[in-house]
């Protein structure tokens, strides 16, 4: 049962971390286009570990654990994403915008 958690809880830190280092609002070192290619290939990684999870549910709930975890971490980065245009457009001036320093997250 607590491997249950342990598996989510790094799940969750894994999917957060890489895409915070990433960017998760805009490329962080890199150009859109490679930022892009980097967000399609966690999501097609994320596919197949689902698809291998689901065809091997009784060996592999260790891996259904993980993905839960990565589950939450991408909505927690969605979430964060969303927070991100709802309080740019929340903004009268979008020149003050560019000159506010941003933290990590965007925010």
């Amino acid at each position: 049962m607590i491997y249950d958690w342990v598996y989510a809880l790094i799940g969750f830190l894994v999917m957060l971390g890489v895409l915070t280092g990433i960017g998760i609002n805009q490329p962080r070192g890199t150009s859109v286009k490679t930022w892009c290619y980097g967000y399609l290939i966690i999501a097609v990684t994320f596919d197949l570990l689902v698809v291998i999870a689901l065809l091997n549910s009784v060996q592999h709930m260790w891996l259904t654990n993980l993905l839960l975890g990565l589950s939450a971490g991408a909505a927690t980065s969605l979430a964060i994403h969303v927070a991100h245009h709802i309080r740019e457009e929340g903004q009268d001036n979008e020149e003050a915008a560019k000159e506010k320093k941003q933290s990590i997250f965007g925010l």
